[in-house]
């Protein structure tokens, strides 16, 4: 079993009520800092009471999440959003303050800290008193969207399903029964569409309103800090949407086609695009949660023991929530445990080939988790996105060298290869069109729900529109932006995934040519949480934090090859 951190400074027993935790934050403000020493202990202090908040609020949000139809954890998840955490931004703010001004931050480890310290003045520019009520707003009503999704399900054959159970029949063999389900699914979906987009317009002008208050012109400007993305500009991304368009999407097409003529179609439709094309049924890795936990742990043993025992660890401890259910919130997630220094993985299987490798990706931020956990002030955990990702997809592919654990049949395993390279490619022009899209809604915030949708389509299409017909299905396709949860709760947290999907591909070619000094590489990339630049972690693998149209056609190349050796 494992155990929270032993306390320093803060009670063991401290109840997680503003009226127990001011005090501390009292404390921290006005204590006398007298030397090095003392800068460097108050820090560790700070830390250590911000990783019992984070950690208690981790559990009121899994546990929400969870079960999204209780209304007891709804409103614990709720009071801390309303009442502790808009009254802990303002001393955070004095914290900061106290730090850059003490005549001692000077005299601390410049390389140890530069990270952190650039983080902290990036803070303090972009506080503003009068956006705590308004990021409060924004905590209580994205959580809607969890609420909203979770109570989505269809009836097939007179069964009631959830959405993700529901998709497992979208990779069979009956194309009528296939079309039937979708149309279920899609029906499903537009049915709470204008529910959807009032919160969302709701959403959108919150956060419009957060940052002209910090002084910017849009919210994009506003996050593109608020994110500490001090590596690339949106004009990057830009770059990156056109890179993938041209290197990326011709190969996809091609696919397409070959699958068009595989289903002697005349053309692919939405429904065509999740089953074999070998006409096959549907992989099925494993049967049910508990086997999906226990032929992880196998598969991540066969890695390295470390890997393994992690994920042991976790299932002694009871960190695991994966099956799909109604009233549980779509998607999934690895969350830290900042006390426990381990995390609690969540995600909706429905026994399918990819629940596997939402398995592998959560895994391999769930070892990220472990690999940081010592690290000495909390903040140091704190890995911007293009890291955590570069953690979980890099181990969706190393991992598949090991994926007998889960096919004992020759074949299934190489069409399970098969798709997941095949899906590796996919992820990019996803990534481009959600992240395009998002950069068009905050730079015109004040659209209307039809020019969104325009909006959308025109984003979507030159990315080959997922290579199916939509011509007398518009309403569906100008609704799948819907169905993305970050772009609800989350903002700009997707051009991560593209980033950190070429890192990925870098990193398997690396443990492809040498297993053993590939995997030590990433692991040492990983044990260096956020101390360094995103640039700096990504050459501690042995990679290049790289997404020029050279590199990606570098690598779609390398991964085309490996496809079709298969």
């Amino acid at each position: 079993m494992i155990h929270k951190k032993t306390r320093k400074y803060i009670p063991a027993d401290l109840e997680m009520k503003w009226e127990a935790l001011e005090p501390l934050f009292k404390d921290l403000c006005d204590r006398p800092i007298n030397s090095a020493h003392e800068l460097e202990l108050w820090l560790q202090n700070r830390s250590e009471l911000e990783a019992a908040i984070e950690e208690d609020f981790a559990w009121r949000y899994i546990r929400m999440t969870c079960d999204t139809n209780n209304e007891e954890l709804l409103q614990k998840f709720q009071y801390f959003a309303t009442e502790i955490e808009p009254k802990i931004a303002p001393y955070s703010n004095e914290l900061n303050k106290k730090l850059v001004a003490s005549e001692w931050v000077d005299k601390l480890d410049a390389e140890k800290f530069f990270i952190y310290f650039r983080g902290v003045k990036k803070s303090l520019e972009l506080f503003r008193e009068e956006n705590i009520p308004i990021q409060t707003e924004i905590q209580v009503e994205q959580q809607k969207y969890q609420g909203i999704s979770g109570a989505m399900s269809v009836h097939i054959d007179d069964k009631e399903f959830t959405l993700e159970q529901a998709s497992v029949f979208l990779k069979g063999t009956d194309r009528a029964k296939r079309q039937e389900v979708w149309e279920k699914i899609t029906a499903r979906r537009l049915q709470d569409k204008e529910t959807l987009d009032k919160l969302f317009d709701h959403l959108r002008k919150l956060r419009h309103k957060v940052a002209l208050n910090a002084g910017f012109e849009n919210f994009r400007d506003y996050m593109f800090q608020a994110l500490g993305r001090f590596d690339y500009t949106p004009q990057d991304c830009y770059a990156f949407h056109e890179a993938i368009e041209k290197e990326i999407v011709p190969i996809l097409r091609e696919q397409a086609e070959k699958r068009k003529n595989a289903l002697d179609l005349s053309a692919l439709r939405p429904w065509d695009m999740d089953v074999d094309v070998s006409g096959k049924s549907a992989l099925k890795p494993f049967n049910g949660g508990a086997e999906l936990i226990e032929k992880s742990i196998q598969c991540f043993t066969n890695i390295n023991s470390y890997l393994g025992e992690r994920l042991e660890i976790m299932k002694d401890n009871g960190l695991f929530d994966v099956e799909s259910r109604k009233g549980k919130a779509p998607g999934g997630y690895n969350y830290p445990l900042s006390e426990t220094g381990a995390p609690f993985i969540f995600m909706n299987s429905a026994n399918t080939f990819r629940d596997l490798t939402t398995m592998v990706h959560e895994g391999g931020h769930a070892v990220h988790t472990f690999l940081t956990a010592d690290l000495e002030l909390n903040d140091f955990k704190h890995c911007p996105s293009e890291v955590a990702e570069l953690a979980s997809m890099s181990m969706e592919l190393i991992s598949m060298d090991n994926w007998n654990v889960y096919f004992d049949n020759e074949e299934d395993l190489k069409r399970a290869k098969r798709d997941q390279l095949f899906d590796v490619l996919k992820t990019l022009p996803w990534v481009a069109v959600v992240d395009q899209f998002q950069h068009w809604i905050y730079t015109n915030p004040t659209h209307t729900d039809a020019e969104r949708r325009a909006a959308w389509i025109q984003i979507y299409e030159p990315f080959g529109a997922g290579f199916a017909v939509w011509s007398d299905i518009k309403e569906a396709e100008a609704n799948l932006w819907q169905k993305q949860l970050h772009i609800f709760e989350v903002p700009f947290y997707y051009i991560e995934y593209g980033m950190a999907q070429l890192g990925a591909i870098a990193v398997w070619k690396n443990y492809k040519e040498d297993p053993e000094k590939g995997l030590q590489q990433y692991l040492d990339a990983l044990k260096l949480g956020y101390t360094k630049t995103i640039k700096e972690i990504y050459e501690t693998a042995g990679i290049k934090f790289d997404f020029s149209a050279g590199y990606v056609k570098e690598l779609a190349e390398f991964v085309k090859g490996e496809m079709d050796k298969l």
